[in-house]
């Protein structure tokens, strides 16, 4: 059974730096990209920041130059910290573990940017 364990986000103020840590169990995680996406209200979800398995990099064009994403094998954990924070980074952020032939999703965590 694949199990992600989300943490972090909750109200963070306009201007700070977010961090999200998620935790997955249950899969071969070193051979799955992981990373983060999220959807805001009446919008679609959009990428924020994966990281591959050969750990390549791939950012959201909103969130580029101002996001990290990181990934921990032997803890099967991947981590997100954006900074510069506006309050349209407010959204559900889902984290996300895909082997390109199955992918699996978190339950998301809430964020929202206070001004």
């Amino acid at each position: 059974q694949v199990q992600f364990v989300e943490s972090g986000g909750g109200l963070v103020q306009s201007g700070g730096s977010l961090n999200l840590s998620c935790v997955v169990s249950g899969i071969d995680f070193s051979n799955y990209a992981v990373g983060w996406y999220r959807q805001s209200p009446g919008k679609q979800r959009e990428l924020v920041a994966v990281i591959t398995s050969v750990r390549s990099f791939h950012y959201g064009d909103s969130v580029k130059g101002r996001c990290t994403v990181s990934r921990d094998n032997l803890e099967h954990e991947v981590k997100l910290q954006i900074h510069s924070l506006t309050s349209d980074d407010t959204a559900v952020y889902y984290c996300n573990a895909d082997s390109g032939d199955t992918g699996y999703w978190g339950q998301g965590a809430q964020v929202a940017v206070s001004s």
